[in-house]
């Protein structure tokens, strides 16, 4: 059936890569899930959010509330959201128009970040694939936190080891340690819809037996292990959320076991460092990307 909704506002707005995760949460708030995103990596310029709304749902008031939103996201990071253009478009299929923007993503010395539907280029004919599909929100890799912590991976030797993924989100982490040799992953995630597309990337990727991912937090973890422990633990989520579940770290993560901890701003690594070594574990190195920061710790 034709679509009876023929005109639809596309917003384009510029915006700062820390600000991605943010602006994804804020639009399914809105239950805004026709997006995309423009990025170069070989652009030193910052990528550009698309936005599609039916015209009929969103006069001058919602876009105004929307872009005001949106904006108030950038000010606890001291950074600017560019100007936002709205254009008024007859008649765009933008289920496939969106596809258009995505772009194949290196990371760090061996790997590439592909939309599901690409192929890939000659020129990262040697890299290690992980297919990812962009339509769901819950990090594509872009994020600095996400790419601190892919690199951190593509420098640690998994072979053979189990991983446990707290707060998966896309499952991209666990992915690429599975494509870097590793055994089998543990993930959760409090957000349903993030189960559902970490299971969707694993199948999508042909991992979907060496993934255990279930809803729920740190205590669903040690349950899924049954009295087992894992090699590395990955978590990239809030600072604070991080200090709050470390003390429960001992029930999952072996004897040796390294932690890598992300989504942390720099400001917030002495405090997290503090915790650790109270804990008696072992700060190993640190590792930022602009404002953000990436510890990573070992159990003593």
């Amino acid at each position: 059936m034709r679509n009876e909704c023929l005109s639809w506002w596309r917003l384009s707005i510029r915006f700062p890569i820390e600000l991605e995760e943010s602006l994804l949460w804020k639009l399914e708030e809105f239950s805004i899930n026709r997006i995309a995103f423009q990025a170069s990596p070989d652009s030193l310029s910052d990528p550009i959010l698309f936005v599609w709304l039916p015209e009929i749902d969103w006069g001058t008031s919602e876009r105004d509330a929307l872009t005001k939103a949106l904006n108030d996201l950038s000010k606890p990071f001291l950074r600017d959201l560019g100007n936002p253009i709205w254009d008024r478009i007859e008649d765009e299929d933008w289920s496939q128009t969106w596809k258009a923007h995505w772009k194949p993503d290196p990371v760090g010395e061996s790997l590439l970040i592909l939309p599901a539907w690409m192929k890939v280029p000659i020129s990262y004919s040697e890299r290690i694939v992980l297919r990812i599909d962009p339509g769901c929100a819950f990090g594509t890799g872009s994020h600095p936190t996400t790419r601190l912590c892919l690199e951190a991976l593509e420098r640690t030797s998994l072979s053979g080891s189990k991983i446990a993924d707290l707060g998966c989100g896309s499952g991209i982490l666990g992915l690429a340690a599975l494509l870097l040799g590793a055994e089998k992953v543990f993930a959760v995630d409090i957000d349903f819809l993030a189960v559902q597309a970490t299971m969707r990337n694993f199948q999508m990727n042909g991992f979907q037996d060496d993934l255990k991912v279930a809803l729920g937090s740190i205590e669903i973890l040690e349950s899924d292990l049954k009295g087992g422990k894992v090699d590395f633990l990955l978590c990239n989520i809030l600072a604070p959320v991080i200090e709050s579940c470390a003390p429960k770290f001992d029930n999952i993560l072996k004897e040796g076991g390294i932690a890598l901890l992300s989504g942390l701003l720099v400001g917030q690594s002495a405090d997290l460092k503090k915790t650790f070594r109270g804990i008696g574990w072992e700060v190993l190195s640190q590792q930022s990307q602009g404002s953000w920061g990436l510890l990573e710790v070992r159990k003593c």
